[in-house]
């Protein structure tokens, strides 16, 4: 898909979700999807896709996805946080190619919601009710708002239960919680609330988690409309206000937390290096280091036990590659560094092209009978980044090779005294 493609789109200048479909042979648009976002401008957003630099802005897995779309969809929200909520149950509903393989399932968040009497709403890590949410942060920030809308108990313990003639399960009288006394949590804790009444919290609380305002409106105004004609003006004029604050929805905090994350994601360039350290093909161990925008990033290396225990560094270098891009995880890079010469850069392109990422760019370093680096093999410069090109990235390279080979010594040596049990 090319960026002149957009012009037959009219993309607004406003928050919702988009979806990429991909191209059929022949030109023609399938109906499968690829990938589901959010964006707190449409516009702005699906444009960003069309620069030059969009393995840095979108990962070399997302420049991929863009060379087998043929079509963008979207749909427009009234606010950020109904594009979060409906691009979680998009993506959800319809398991997209590569939003599946941008990030294991294991690391995303979820909204749970427990099955009792007075339920809980919960964050919870691999599974849940509802997600999925990538950013922790950003769900944080939603919850927020959307507790102000629908209070909640999350940690509370309802007081125990009695029940009038009409058996609505009232909870007995008890200490309220400090959410409940910030009018956080409806106070089942303190019964101030009936079993009842917090299962239509509940019930209005799933509708706007599944992304259906507008039911979710009908259904407070049909509440308000009933609490009138029995002359509780206290409580309709409040549902009255829930709706008004539905249509005007306060997610500044939600804006800003968007804009952070789209600008971490367009200043980093990656690099990945891989080394293998062993005795004779014995005691085989593999390491992969991390240089992003030219800074060692230690939190993020890693180290591999070779299963095979051959002497054979092409073998060696597949398997450790291979086992890394099983961790969709963590970041895909922009760059791999292989220690070695034209056999090693050919072995780690063909583990990318099965893995579909072969759009990331491969080289190695050649080193003297002194192991100093010698040579740089398949460096052309970048034109990725103005700012991290030519020099700097050789620089980079060369410091990304030499710590890899650090790390595996040291990790070789490591196991080497305890004895090396795999």
């Amino acid at each position: 898909m090319k960026s002149q493609d957009l012009k037959k789109i009219n993309l607004p200048d406003a928050p919702g979700v988009y979806f990429f479909f991909a191209r059929r042979k022949g030109g023609k648009h399938g109906s499968q999807i690829l990938y589901i976002g959010k964006a707190t401008s449409l516009k702005d957003r699906v444009k960003s896709y069309f620069a030059r630099d969009i393995l840095l802005t979108r990962s070399p897995l997302i420049a991929k996805m863009l060379e087998e779309a043929g079509k963008v969809e979207f749909v427009e929200t009234d606010s950020v946080l109904e594009a979060l909520l409906l691009e979680a149950n998009e993506i959800k509903k319809y398991q997209p190619l590569y939003n599946s393989k941008e990030k294991d399932d294991k690391s995303y968040n979820y909204v749970t919601i427990t099955e009792e009497d007075f339920p809980k709403v919960v964050v919870t890590r691999g599974a849940g009710t509802y997600g999925p949410f990538p950013h922790g942060v950003e769900l944080r920030e939603a919850l927020k708002i959307i507790r102000k809308l629908f209070p909640y108990r999350d940690k509370c313990k309802p007081a125990g239960l009695r029940h009038d003639e009409a058996g609505s399960g009232l909870a007995k009288a008890g200490k309220p919680c400090f959410n409940a006394q910030i009018g956080l949590c409806p106070g089942p804790c303190a019964g101030w609330i009936s079993k009842r009444d917090y299962k239509k919290v509940i019930r209005h609380l799933r509708l706007f988690f599944e992304a259906k305002k507008s039911q979710l409106v009908r259904s407070l105004e049909k509440s308000m409309n009933q609490l009138s004609k029995e002359y509780k003006f206290e409580e309709a004029g409040k549902v009255k206000k829930q709706i008004f604050a539905l249509d005007h929805i306060q997610d500044i905090a939600l804006i800003k937390e968007n804009l952070t994350t789209d600008n971490q994601q367009t200043t980093v360039f990656r690099i990945e290096a891989y080394d293998i350290a062993h005795i004779s093909g014995k005691d085989v161990v593999g390491v992969m280091t991390v240089i992003e925008d030219g800074e060692l990033a230690k939190s993020q290396y890693r180290k591999f036990k070779i299963r095979a225990d051959k002497n054979d560094d092409t073998k060696n270098l597949k398997e450790i590659i291979s086992r890394r891009l099983a961790h969709p995880e963590w970041r895909f890079p922009n760059l791999i560094v292989v220690d070695g010469g034209k056999g090693q850069i050919n072995a780690a392109k063909k583990i990318l092209e099965e893995s579909g990422l072969e759009i990331v760019d491969v080289v190695s370093v050649v080193k003297d009978e002194k192991h100093r680096a010698r040579e740089v093999l398949g460096f052309k410069g970048s034109t990725l980044n103005p700012d991290f090109q030519g020099r700097a990235l050789e620089k980079a390279i060369l410091l990304a090779n030499a710590e890899a080979h650090r790390f595996a010594i040291g990790f070789h040596r490591k196991l080497r005294r305890q004895g090396f049990r795999l």
